[in-house]
């Protein structure tokens, strides 16, 4: 039997950890063992589950972060241990996906998987691999991390930095490490937009294959009747994500329609102008699926973003997507399936928003049959039990 070991910040929670959990799930029901490290949270998983440390080593790699800009270059020890634990798996295949997050030592991760000798999958859901610091740069426009960065616009942003600038030492120390495997290592971003990115990094040379995200169909899926409600759902709401435009949105949309937002803190709940709900965020699929299902549209202005699952969801249920202009969010959007509105257009997502409802389109069975055609997890998912039979015939 077939070993596959997979590492994450998280294991069945978020969308990078539902993911990982989708394709274990798949790599089970194909014979394999499958295995997921992960640094936070207490999962559910119906693969075989390493916690790679633990909370108190996350809040030190944390503080240090935020000191020294050495995101990725603490929790040594932790590291260390779960090496010996993969060692003792002895993987075919180890797939990565975020190896940020404030739980792995990537220095020492790289050390173990040229020792282990086999091949590496990584999956990248942002940028933050061929950076000097951020996840994201498209909102400051920088173009640094093409040659090499230094003096960093973006400290603030994850992983904040408060008093130091570590960018030019991080991206030498990611230039050299992250291509150490060779031929061995596979990149797959999640959407094109970020595939054509690797390929003006220094990944450019490394092999590099899109696979799209998918969804449990089977779960998001129309299951109740359309309200005047307008949704918005996101893991972390943040300017990036913006916010504040629903705010702009409240004052130009009419009272009746109802406008919500799935994934808020406590602190934002109790700041939402009049008109606008919060809840927190949720784990239970099948209430989401609800909330999406009820809605006019699912509008996501997001500024930054890499192929957000939340449109993918949104469609399975049978309701249209408005997003901007945004890095891989247009990926998933078709006539059939929503509209693409330029960043910072308000205007244009209330007037789409009115569309949607005076036309009824897109329709209810045209989103639900473009994402039963191209979202199905199982069918997205099985490109990586397949590149991981042919990588390992390559190696052989």
């Amino acid at each position: 039997m077939s070993n596959l070991l997979q590492i994450n910040v998280t294991a069945n929670q978020g969308s990078t950890g539902k993911i990982a959990e989708q394709v274990g799930r798949l790599a089970i029901s194909q014979g394999w063992d499958s295995w997921i490290a992960y640094g936070r949270g207490l999962p559910q998983s119906q693969s075989q589950l390493i916690r790679i440390g633990n909370d108190l080593d996350m809040r030190i790699h944390g503080v240090q972060s935020r000191l020294l800009d050495n995101h990725g270059l603490a929790s040594k020890a932790v590291t260390r241990h779960f090496i010996e634990e993969a060692r003792r798996i002895n993987p075919d295949v180890i797939h990565l996906h975020n190896i940020h997050g404030y739980y792995l030592n990537y220095p020492l991760l790289f050390d173990y998987l040229k020792e282990w000798g086999g091949p590496v999958v990584w999956t990248l859901h942002d940028c933050w691999p061929f950076t000097g610091h951020c996840a994201y740069f498209m909102m400051s426009g920088c173009e640094k991390w093409t040659e090499g960065c230094h003096d960093c616009e973006n400290l603030r942003a994850y992983p904040a930095s408060l008093l130091k600038d570590g960018s030019r030492r991080n991206y030498e120390l990611k230039k050299n490490i992250f291509t150490s495997l060779g031929d061995r290592l596979t990149l797959v971003p999640v959407s094109h937009y970020v595939g054509d990115y690797i390929g003006r990094s220094f990944f450019g040379d490394t092999r590099c294959e899109v696979i799209h995200n998918g969804i449990d169909i089977d779960v998001f899926k129309p299951c109740a009747p359309k309200e005047k409600l307008v949704l918005g759902v996101a893991n972390v709401w943040e300017q990036r994500k913006g916010l504040f435009d629903f705010y702009k949105l409240r004052e130009l949309l009419p009272r009746e329609y109802k406008i919500l937002l799935v994934g808020l803190t406590k602190k934002q709940i109790a700041r939402l102008p009049d008109g606008i709900d919060g809840l927190s965020r949720t784990e239970n699929q099948t209430e989401l699926a609800k909330l999406y299902s009820k809605s006019v549209a699912l509008v996501n202005p997001t500024y930054e973003d890499n192929y957000p699952t939340v449109n993918l969801e949104a469609i399975a249920c049978g309701t249209p997507v408005i997003t901007y202009r945004t890095g891989g969010s247009p990926e998933s959007i078709t006539p059939d399936t929503g509209v693409v509105i330029d960043q910072g257009d308000v205007r244009g997502v209330a007037d789409a928003v009115l569309q949607f409802e005076r036309s009824g389109l897109p329709s209810v069975d045209d989103c639900r049959a473009y994402a039963v055609a191209h979202f199905d997890q199982r069918d997205c998912f099985k490109a990586y039990l397949e590149m991981y039979d042919r990588l390992r015939i390559r190696l052989c």
